[in-house]
């Protein structure tokens, strides 16, 4: 069967994979003969002999809690969660980490390994499965790569080195602003920009993980750098390209530049702004428009940099400031910095208010402005990104213990990994990892979230875990 658009585009590609889900939950029903299986199967090889034909072979590989297919990461609609989430869990059960599809496969091939797979339980070794599938020389299984501590580590450190190599980029290039050098060039600042743009579409967790530690003495250098990766992450969920990204990635960093000519009494008040001193800061939209055109080799990117710089606090039906009238749509990347920045600015510490909002409680504030202030879309989409408790969020579950959630789960996003941090007394133990998707063996989840928890009151310093 020949479909609308190419056997290897990334579209064909997630459907591959949601296919094999729906020929092996079939077969949980029905026997592997049965009509309804065997439609399955005839499908599947379908599209997995058009995609070898144009690609030779066909590796599909889990990592995590993702698939990859002949290295390419598959990204999933909320159509298909359930089936990806199904050969997620099935291929952890049985140790099996890639299936190789290579020329000549068959219908019959398919139909084996259906009922290989179906037919194990989780106890059996992955030797016998091999064995099994050992006279079919169109298919190949290999076992699941299990991650090594010391990689994650040095992983972790890399993203922690990206990131504050970013931070440090930002600040020298608003320094020489503050200082009068507005001609600077920010050829330093892409290759960071293209340095996130990698490892979010590699290590996305870590980075997210890296903007949700606030730092109240450089607030505006880490704010910049959190509402670059913030937007990226949002970019990459609407399928924008690596080139789009960096650009991106680029207007983010840079759209509070025009803070850098605000004088610093009024940019570090203690305490809160009078009418005379707020409007002195709102113009630093416009003010950023100034400086991003003054920039070296004036090009696209500064362009649409000086374009997010002015509207990213026009709101979605046109308030906000600067004041305007009968404005057109607001650019995308403008609505995306002005999600990213809204969220990272009410979850952090600021010079005036020491206590930052919990991550949760700025989801449903922000979900209360959406169709006013903030585009009701890509806030929907923002909100899977980060999920329904975002990393960072202090939970209590209904175990009594504490838990830090450091990882949002794509497949269930009100059920994120946690860090288990208190006993069900309330004493810290040995932190440990923990899956809120677990689940028992009459099928019930094991733990689940009771509600969120104040961090700054239980004084848990995010950086000591997250870092």
């Amino acid at each position: 069967m020949k479909t609308a658009y190419r056997a290897d585009s990334p579209k064909a590609k997630g459907e591959m994979i949601n296919q094999l889900a729906v020929v092996l939950r079939s077969a949980e029903v029905h026997h592997v003969d049965n009509i309804a299986v065997t439609n399955a199967i005839s499908r599947l090889e379908a599209l997995v002999s058009e995609f070898v034909q144009l690609e030779n072979i066909l590796i599909l590989e889990l990592r995590g809690e993702f698939f990859f297919v002949n290295e390419f990461r598959i990204r999933y609609s909320s159509e298909v969660m359930i089936n990806f989430d199904y050969l997620v869990r099935l291929f952890k059960s049985l140790d099996v980490g890639t299936l190789v599809f290579q020329n000549d496969l068959s219908a019959a091939d398919i139909s084996v390994l259906t009922k290989v797979l179906v037919e194990a339980s989780s106890g059996v070794s992955f030797e016998v499965l091999q064995e099994k599938l050992s006279h079919v020389n169109s298919i190949q299984i290999e076992k699941l790569k299990h991650v090594i501590e010391a990689d994650l580590l040095d992983t972790r450190k890399m993203v922690k080195k990206t990131y504050f190599k970013a931070v440090s980029v930002a600040k020298s290039v608003m320094s020489s602003i503050r200082s009068g050098d507005e001609a600077v060039d920010l050829k330093k600042a892409k290759r960071m920009v293209v340095s996130m743009v990698n490892h979010i579409l590699d290590e996305e967790q870590l980075l997210l993980g890296m903007a949700s530690i606030k730092d109240y003495d450089e607030y505006t250098y880490h704010h910049s750098v959190n509402v670059s990766i913030f937007s990226i992450s949002l970019g990459q969920r609407l399928g924008l390209s690596m080139k789009q990204l960096t650009e991106l990635g680029m207007v983010a960093l840079f759209h509070d530049i025009g803070k850098m000519v605000i004088p610093t009494e009024i940019l570090n008040k203690p305490t809160r702004l009078n009418d005379e001193e707020w409007g002195v800061i709102k113009k630093h939209p416009v003010e950023g428009v100034r400086i991003l055109l003054k920039m070296k080799r004036l090009d696209y990117t500064s362009i649409r940099s000086a374009i997010v710089s002015f509207e990213h606090h026009i709101f979605y039906n046109n308030t906000g400031y600067p004041s305007v009238k009968k404005y057109p749509p607001l650019d995308l990347y403008s609505r995306i910095v002005s999600l990213a920045d809204q969220y990272d600015a009410m979850t952090s510490a600021r010079v005036y208010s020491r206590t930052p909002m919990s991550p949760d409680k700025a989801l449903n504030l922000m979900m209360k402005q959406a169709g006013t202030q903030l585009d009701p879309l890509l806030l929907q989409f923002f909100i899977n990104m980060v999920g329904v408790y975002p990393i960072g969020t202090l939970v209590m579950l209904d175990s009594n213990e504490l838990g830090l959630v450091y990882e949002i789960n794509p497949i269930f996003v009100d059920r994120p990994h946690i860090m288990i941090l208190t006993d069900r007394l309330g004493q810290r133990v040995t932190v440990h990892p923990f899956d809120l998707s677990n689940k028992n063996e009459e099928g019930a989840f094991q733990k689940s979230i009771v509600k969120t928890m104040d961090a700054n009151a239980y004084k848990v310093n995010l950086a000591e875990y997250l870092l």
